[in-house]
């Protein structure tokens, strides 16, 4: 099913397998961890927040999307500046070996945070996250990365898009139904439970870590605070807010409670149209935004 699905995918796989002198079987178990994590102990990884905006609730009127990165300490991060063979250039922030959110030279930007397939969902699976994400990020429109999306996402992850025009666009899916939202007064905004109204009865993450529901309903009144002067730097302010800490968007542990807990492992902002990324690795209180640039765009 991969390879027909993507035959650069099961390339990429044994090329990694290749480099660190490991099978292909282990190397495609690295890229399906999330989903075995799931079945085996029920648990979904990481707890984030994320945006977007764009038009109108926006300064400039260009699009521009990120997230706080919320995992337990010790998980790495890369940053890949990646230049393909056919020509598109790509940055991508990287953790765990599996993941991928960033931006390409066509204009496309991609982030996401984890959400909660329905127990009782029957386990429909079809392309695993860590194997469709390159897909996603080599296509050269919006529409076509939500096409891929269609095709394969039936997981644990929200996605928001965002294009070098006024396009936004948020993906969510159980494993066997999905909802393409659209942006209210040209933003976007996602935390860990289900928005999705047919979705949300079985949705579990909100229970377990019902701050998901507090953090969403603080970047958004927090935007909405700002609608029409949003920019890239007060959206690295608003992602460093500390409201109801330390399970605020700026995410801290809890010194009352027992490990293991997640922080905000890395915070970054895209401008698809600049092709542009703004990362800090660590916690956007307490570290800089380091920006980094594609070579070429378009």
């Amino acid at each position: 099913m991969l390879e027909n699905f993507d035959p650069q995918a099961v390339e990429l796989i044994k090329g990694i397998a290749a480099g660190v002198s490991i099978s292909f079987e282990e190397a495609l178990m690295v890229r399906v961890l999330m989903e075995l994590m799931f079945f085996y102990s029920g648990q979904v990884p990481g707890l984030c927040t994320s945006f977007a905006a764009t038009g109108k609730a926006v300064i400039s009127g260009e699009t521009f999307l990120g997230q706080n990165f919320d995992l337990f300490d010790g998980i790495p991060f890369v940053l890949l500046r990646i230049k393909r063979a056919e020509g598109m250039e790509q940055l991508c922030l990287v953790y765990g070996g599996i993941f991928e959110c960033g931006l390409n030279s066509a204009g496309i930007g991609i982030g996401f945070t984890a959400s909660s397939p329905h127990r009782n969902s029957g386990h429909k699976l079809n392309i695993p996250i860590g194997c469709y994400l390159p897909k996603l990020l080599r296509q050269q429109t919006i529409s076509d990365a939500l096409g891929v999306l269609c095709q394969a996402a039936r997981s644990m992850l929200y996605y928001n898009l965002g294009s070098s025009g006024v396009d936004i666009v948020g993906f969510e899916s159980t494993f066997d139904d999905l909802n393409v939202m659209q942006p209210k007064r040209d933003m976007l905004v996602h935390s860990n439970h289900y928005m999705t109204e047919r979705f949300k009865k079985g949705d579990w993450y909100g229970q377990s870590n019902p701050d998901s529901y507090i953090r969403v309903q603080r970047i958004k009144r927090l935007m909405e605070l700002n609608y029409g002067q949003l920019t890239p730097k007060l959206m690295m302010d608003i992602l460093a807010d500390h409201n109801n800490y330390p399970n605020s968007i700026c995410r801290h542990v809890d010194e009352t409670k027992p490990l293991p807990q997640g922080s905000t492992q890395a915070s970054v902002i895209m401008i698809p149209a600049e092709g542009t990324m703004f990362v800090a690795c660590g916690n956007p209180c307490q570290y800089e935004f380091v920006e980094y640039k594609l070579e070429s765009i378009f």
